[in-house]
């Protein structure tokens, strides 16, 4: 974990890698969970016996956009700001789905700070290059370029 005291010690780390965040498993109920939250009931996230049976992948696995969502979570364990009051996500520039992720595999984000850019009078814009590894796999699961907002 790379802990910052304040948004011009943050800058500073502009282009810089911030390395991995911790492995968090992703478990069938997480991507129940998830199903219901955006009403994506597809066979191939929930229904775990015909998972087992029909798809290619062995089993039921993660949404996509599961897997990008967890991206905030994952950035918690790279860095932190003390003196940030909030931060928000501000959208995506990139995303690919390279490999999907099979329930109760462990993932984790490997980010560089691409670029911080002054928002406001007290913010910051940061552009995030992640990574989702998923442990065991060479393919990552997702690659995106991640934007959010940090005020003081």
């Amino acid at each position: 974990m790379t802990e910052f005291k304040n948004l011009a010690e943050f800058k500073a780390a502009k282009g810089k890698s911030l390395g991995a965040s911790e492995w968090m498993t992703v478990t069938q109920e997480m991507v129940n969970d998830f199903a219901k939250a955006t009403l994506d009931f597809q066979w191939i996230h929930i229904d775990v016996e015909k998972a087992k049976k029909h798809s290619p992948f062995g089993g039921p696995i993660a949404h996509g956009f599961m897997s990008l969502s967890l991206l905030p979570r994952l950035l918690e364990d790279v860095s932190s700001i003390k003196s940030a009051k909030m931060g928000v996500n501000y959208g995506l520039n990139k995303v690919r789905f390279a490999h999907p992720v099979p329930c109760g595999s462990r993932v984790r984000a490997h980010v560089t700070l691409a670029d911080v850019e002054d928002y406001g009078d007290n913010g910051v814009k940061s552009t995030w290059k992640a990574t989702i590894e998923i442990e065991g796999v060479e393919k990552p699961a997702c690659v995106a370029e991640f934007l959010s907002l940090a005020f003081e």
